[in-house]
């Protein structure tokens, strides 16, 4: 099945080259040519390997060396790969029949398959958006690899390349594992004398788990074989983890019950968009682009998601707390979502999300416990540098990993000053991640002054001072968001500020507290300016943070004229919020004033899109830190508003942006790239608002990341918005 699924796929990727079959078994090569996905084929290997410039080895695992030793004599500088999923004793098969590892052979595997077998189960779309795996040697040819890769490519899959011996340990616990216990469990069931009662009355979870029982029990009898040693490993941990549970169930634990189930759910959750390539780390990146027609006005009541940057920190503080803390309104983002996954890996009991909610059992400042691998913090820049931080204080080494976009942003601006806290931390060329920590580090205090005022350093500073021997004095040159400082103050650990300076003692501990997270300002932003670029416009926005330190937009629009108000003020959580209430009104480009830009670090996309709608230019300086985001903001936006018709400067540390008011549009439609930025996708949405025409927008993905509920929301207020998947 997985070598006629293979050819059927080539054939239908309209591959024009001969295919051919060899098997002992002449009644299937005769199903492939009547099926048409094999162009001949016989019992004779040398002979169909003479005409061939590679060969696919898809036998049992057990068979692999008879085939080798068949094939050493003729094989010459043919490219030989194999589909088996256990690469040592592969490889080892191929030492033994060819007398070394031929550098023209790269040991390859599809991790895709089905309970079928033979060539009349061949399936030509089996590969398609799954992984294959290759486990090439250092020696390996270069060109033999860039030739199977190919091969699987054109099927439609993902190819990466590990090590062999980790390629058998992965295997062993995500394929091998699962089959020995459906094995098992069919067959413990299948011996007792009330059988045929238990698999009548059996329901679809039965079935669903059961299901892989069905697959080719000599195949399985030779891949336990082969992988002896992992799969044993496999299932030692395996039989750990259950003998805790049924010590739970025995005891009446309902805490430790609720920690595994709770966690294996949302485990099954995170891994069920990963196979729906809608989440974090995708085995092929999803392409999304925004269709927005032009004009609409934009009215309403809304309340947009959960500020992310409180959602993360909730999560963090939370599982470092003494007691049980209930979080209301978390942002159930992407971002948001793998850093509550995170701590779920490190040991700590989280319920939910479930509408917002979240109930967080805390572990204590020294309750965490070494993730089984690398954490993945996803695309948030905020979740790695905070981590780094707290991770830096752990007794275990941990590794903090991104998607791609993360990996190319800086964080030696986390790792330096960390390092002079005693901390050891290993990143990529040129400082970026993934971060490796080696925990069980002694921390000491230390008083740092920023080069550049960042809310992520300083968070991540003071959260390595948790764990550090005597005082962490944190200084920034400009203010920044202070939600650390506030919600260390909420949970009992004090961080006194004076002016620039924030300052905490450490050895002590954090208590459980209530949190309501408030909507976030820079999820609000885009309907801001969406509502004040519009003539006709009213919108309120519910529930908005306004915590001084992340006002800046606000500060800016009014500047420009914004007809913005208030309403309703109150604090919640040791944070201030209120309702935004704006109306439509004509603005004016403005010299954005330099100590406001820190306090709209992340707004700057949507106002780059006022300033396009506002009379006259608006000028922007002291704002480097945006060439650093998710994507280069200042020449990302620059290069869609050039595409739009808008004028504009780029300077190393700004732009400038010549804006046109007045009722009509104010630019062109048109087709932009948003670079899988999140930011710069939904801005340019809330541009067509102005636009003469339909405005396109690329790789826009990642609004999830940020917005989950983004596209439904803007169509609710009055745009016109589709998404469509590539």
């Amino acid at each position: 099945m997985i070598g006629g699924s293979l050819a059927a796929a080539l054939k239908s990727s309209g591959y024009d080259g001969r295919i051919l079959a060899c098997d002992p078994n002449v009644e299937e090569i005769a199903v492939g040519l009547e099926m048409g996905v094999i162009d001949d084929g016989g019992r004779d290997l040398a002979a169909l390997v003479a005409q061939s410039g590679l060969v696919v080895v898809a036998v049992p695992v057990l068979a692999m060396r008879r085939v080798f030793e068949q094939l050493a004599p003729v094989l010459g500088e043919r490219v030989l790969t194999d589909v088996g999923s256990t690469k040592r004793r592969v490889c080892e098969a191929a030492r033994e029949a060819f007398g070394r590892l031929p550098a023209n052979f790269v040991p390859g595997h599809p991790i895709a398959g089905s309970e079928k077998s033979g060539v009349a189960a061949a399936n030509p779309a089996l590969y398609r958006h799954h992984k294959v795996i290759l486990t090439p040697e250092a020696d390996t040819t270069p060109t033999a690899v860039a030739v199977v890769r190919g091969l699987w490519q054109r099927c439609g899959a993902e190819v990466l390349e590990m090590p062999v011996d980790r390629h058998d340990q992965v295997l062993a616990r995500t394929s091998h594992l699962p089959h020995l216990l459906a094995f098992s469990l069919v067959d413990t069931l299948a011996r007792q004398d009330e059988r045929l009662d238990i698999f009548r009355y059996a329901a679809g979870g039965f079935r669903d788990f059961t299901r892989i029982a069905g697959s080719d029990p000599v195949m399985w009898r030779d891949i336990f074989t082969a992988n002896r040693d992992a799969l044993l490993d496999a299932l030692d941990d395996f039989e750990t983890g259950l003998g805790r549970l049924r010590a739970a169930v025995e005891q009446g634990d309902s805490d430790a019950m609720l920690g595994t189930f709770d966690r294996a759910s949302h485990a099954r959750h995170y891994f069920e968009t990963l196979l729906n390539q809608t989440s974090y780390q995708t085995m092929e990146a999803r392409q999304v682009q925004y269709r927005v027609s032009p004009g609409g006005s934009v009215k309403g009541r809304i309340r947009v998601p959960g500020d992310k940057s409180i959602s993360h920190r909730s999560i963090m503080l939370g599982a470092l707390a003494n007691g049980v803390t209930e979080v209301k309104g978390f942002l159930e983002g992407e971002d948001s979502l793998a850093t509550l996954q995170a701590f779920r890996d490190m040991g700590v009991a989280i319920e939910g999300p479930h509408q917002g909610r979240v109930t967080i059992h805390g572990v204590g400042l020294h309750g965490l416990k070494k993730p089984a691998g690398p954490i993945y913090v996803g695309n948030s820049g905020t979740a790695m540098r905070l981590f780094a931080g707290l991770l830096a204080g752990q007794a275990f080494d941990t590794e903090l990993t991104g998607d791609a976009s993360l990996t190319k942003r800086p964080m030696a601006r986390v790792a330096d000053p960390l390092r002079l806290m005693g901390a050891r931390i290993d990143t990529a060329e040129g400082g970026r991640p993934p971060l490796r920590i080696h925990g069980g580090q002694p921390l000491k205090g230390i008083h740092y002054d920023m080069p550049m005022a960042s809310a992520q350093v300083k968070s991540c500073l003071l959260l390595a001072g948790l764990y550090a021997e005597g005082e962490t004095r944190v200084r920034e040159p400009a203010p920044t968001r202070d939600h650390t400082e506030r919600m260390l103050n909420g949970f009992g650990y004090k961080v006194d500020r004076d002016g620039d300076l924030a300052t905490l003692q450490g050895g002590g501990e954090l208590t459980s507290a209530p949190i309501d997270v408030p909507s976030d300002i820079s999820s609000a932003t885009f309907f801001l300016v969406a509502a004040a670029i519009t003539p006709g416009s009213d919108l309120v926005l519910e529930h908005v943070g306004v915590n001084p330190t992340r006002i800046g937009v606000i500060n800016i629009l009014k500047a420009m004229g914004a007809d913005l108000r208030l309403e309703n003020p109150r604090e919640v959580g040791g944070e201030p919020v209120a309702d935004l209430h704006i109306r439509y009104a004509p603005l004016k480009g403005i010299d954005i004033p330099v100590d406001q830009v820190p306090l709209a670090i992340d707004e700057f996309p949507a106002l780059f899109v006022a300033a396009a709608n506002a009379e006259g230019t608006t000028r922007l300086r002291g704002a480097e830190e945006l060439r650093v985001k998710e994507s280069d903001r200042i020449q990302a936006m620059a290069d869609g508003l050039d595409i739009l018709g808008v004028e504009t400067t780029v300077y190393d540390d700004g732009i400038d942006v010549v804006g046109k008011s007045g009722d009509g549009p104010s630019y062109q439609g048109g087709q932009v790239d948003s670079l899988g930025d999140h930011r710069i996708a939904m801005a340019f949405t809330v541009a067509a608002l102005r636009a003469d025409g339909p405005i396109a927008i690329d790789d826009c993905a990642n609004v999830a990341t940020s917005f989950p509920g983004f596209v439904a929301l803007a169509n609710k207020v009055g745009l016109e918005l589709t998404e469509v998947s590539a």
